[in-house]
């Protein structure tokens, strides 16, 4: 998800979901440690549970950025070893790792080490010709011995050459019966089940057999889907307002960013799906895509855009 879960994203999308845990953009050790840090690990308190995606498979460096990490208090630390993209391949970590679990647990016992939030690993089934049903139990086996206790698990394998990443999200299948094979076979693990799901109820089957579920793209592409989460997964009473008034509550965000120089459609970026199905949503979006990004935009484009789907009595009034 790097370039999506930005703390905009993440800000917008706290405001749907109360208790859903909301992860970073994956970062790398080394720009954690040498770059930008209140750019790439600012966030609101209001974000929290929040983990902090990393990748690299330098343990020294892994630990470092980890304690970095939980000084800027993030909730959990989690060491990507699923990411399938070139970039990530070039630099040695990632999806690859998995052909090295050795060194995965180094990197994980170097990082616990560090911190007192949990550390834990998102990863895939396997890689390339690997037989996920001995390669995965034989990965998380060395792995738990690092002290990992919290395995994310992308139910595709991630082949390397030849796929791109959007390929690698699509074209290898997905194995759910693998995933909740691990839940049974490690009873003590938390085992939390990522891979095409697309909705609350896909959601509520796997928790029938996974501690949890992990949803990306889907979420991206349609925040909405999680307005009911809290209410049915977490059991709590929902007070998350229609879509209408949710944008209206993101305008003292909105500005604060402007006067900070954000630019505008960097800022509202995760909203522009927010209205799928309701009329005048497509409106929205174009206003939105069209003139967010012009020099000066401000607050004025999102409230322009707005009208369009105003004229909905039912979002209106609620």
């Amino acid at each position: 998800m790097m370039g999506c879960t930005d703390r905009h994203q993440r800000y917008f999308m706290r405001r749907i979901s109360r208790h859903a845990r909301l992860y970073s953009e994956m970062l790398t050790a080394d720009a954690v440690i040498h770059g930008d840090r209140q750019r790439l690990l600012g966030f609101d308190a209001s974000e929290s549970p929040l983990a902090l995606q990393l990748g690299g498979s330098d343990p020294e460096k892994l630990a470092q950025a980890a304690g970095i990490g939980a000084q800027w208090g993030y909730d959990e630390i989690n060491l990507n070893v699923g990411c399938p993209s070139e970039r990530v391949q070039s630099g040695s970590f990632g999806a690859c790792l998995m052909q090295q679990p050795e060194l995965v647990a180094a990197c994980v016992d170097s990082m616990r080490e560090q911190v007192d939030v949990p550390v834990t690993v998102k990863c895939r089934i396997g890689v390339d010709e690997q037989d996920p049903y001995q390669m995965l139990p034989a990965f998380i086996e060395t792995v738990v011995q690092a002290g990992c206790e919290i395995f994310i698990i992308h139910a595709r394998k991630a082949i390397l050459a030849g796929l791109s990443p959007r390929e690698n999200r699509e074209i290898p299948p997905l194995d759910y019966p693998l995933v909740q094979a691990m839940k049974a076979a490690y009873p003590q693990l938390t085992i939390v089940i990522n891979g095409g799901i697309q909705s609350l109820a896909e959601t509520e089957v796997h928790l029938d057999t996974v501690d949890g579920v992990m949803i990306g793209r889907a979420a991206y592409a349609n925040p909405w889907m999680l307005a009911d989460a809290d209410t049915r997964l977490f059991g709590t009473q929902g007070d998350v307002p229609c879509p209408y008034r949710l944008v209206e509550q993101m305008y003292d965000y909105i500005e604060q960013e402007l006067t900070r120089g954000t630019p505008l459609l960097t800022v509202i970026k995760p909203m522009i799906p927010l209205f799928q199905g309701v009329p005048g949503a497509r409106a929205w979006r174009r206003h939105l895509s069209e003139q967010a990004h012009r020099p000066g935009a401000d607050l004025r484009i999102v409230e322009q855009a707005l009208s369009f789907v105003s004229g909905n009595s039912a979002l209106a009034a609620a």
